[in-house]
């Protein structure tokens, strides 16, 4: 029986660089074998930092309290694709969840991440913000790269008209707020500057967005932050000063010891239950909060 690889923060920091920065895997693997020892061990650690989707189905795609259902809608820029999630048999209008994903696309973790939201009684929508280039690819590192041929402020205007299409919908109440994760959480970060409409938004690890943007926001913005994840908690001082100065309501949550992307189940190196069941917890009383 072999003992399971020592995983350093040095390799979870490489792996960060490679996924959101450099996205060159063979400088990543070259750098994971210096720092694994060799070859081998980097091969068996490189798996267990990405993410797995034999992991990502928490809830069933078959569960018998909801309906899901791939959608299309009209979109800023064109046709939007996306994925549905409504609980059956709900006995009032419910608040509606834009889910955005990370810089993967619309994969298995992302829906089942929209099927548990639903399952807390909301009408939940993941959008595929690579639509416009034809979807989400299985590759994920197609995917990654993909990402780089978005322009910011047409994906904006796309998810503004997904918050729009989906507060019309049947069943919802008009209510809608979004969450977001890595790449997604800077996005709802970015749609609360320039939609006057989102009821609340919930960034997990997202960018910050421009400071001189921040005096438009009216969401109230429930924000969770990784203590180790150095690159994106850089921004959080100006972004914390921004949103005091302009008298917003917000809270900014760092959850000690835990990295980038903890919240992803389906990454055992980085994942962490304790931080993502806490953060999990306190989204889902905002969005009762703010969108009943």
């Amino acid at each position: 029986m072999t003992d399971e690889p020592k995983i350093t923060q040095a390799m979870i920091d490489a792996y960060d660089d490679y996924t959101h920065l450099s996205l060159d895997r063979r400088k990543f693997m070259e750098k994971l074998t210096l720092l694994a020892g060799s070859g081998a061990a980097a091969a068996t650690i490189a798996p267990l930092l990405g993410a797995s989707g034999a992991q990502a189905a928490i809830v069933s795609e078959a569960d018998e309290r909801l309906m899901a259902q791939d959608v299309t809608y009209p979109g800023a820029n064109g046709e939007m694709k996306g994925y549905l999630v409504t609980p059956k048999n709900a006995s009032a209008s419910l608040g509606s969840v834009i889910v955005i994903h990370e810089n993967r696309g619309l994969n298995a973790h992302i829906r089942d991440v929209a099927r548990r939201v639903a399952l807390e009684g909301f009408v939940a929508l993941a959008p595929d913000f690579l639509s416009g280039q034809g979807g989400t690819p299985a590759d994920e590192d197609k995917a990654r790269e993909m990402f780089s041929g978005l322009d910011m402020a047409a994906t904006v205007a796309d998810a503004e008209a997904t918050r729009a299409w989906l507060a019309k919908r049947d069943g919802a109440n008009g209510k809608v707020g979004a969450v977001g994760f890595c790449w997604g959480g800077g996005l709802v970060n970015r749609l609360a500057t320039k939609s006057g409409s989102l009821n609340a938004g919930v960034a997990y690890y997202g960018a910050q967005p421009p400071a001189q943007d921040v005096p438009a926001i009216k969401a109230p913005l429930l924000l969770h932050y990784g203590g180790l994840d150095e690159r994106i908690n850089a921004g959080i001082d100006a972004y914390r000063n921004a949103l005091e100065t302009n008298g917003k309501t917000f809270e900014i949550l760092v959850y000690d010891g835990v990295n980038h992307a903890f919240n992803n189940d389906t990454s055992s190196a980085r994942y962490d239950k304790k931080a993502a069941d806490l953060a999990w917890g306190r989204t889902i009383d905002f969005f009762r909060k703010n969108l009943s």
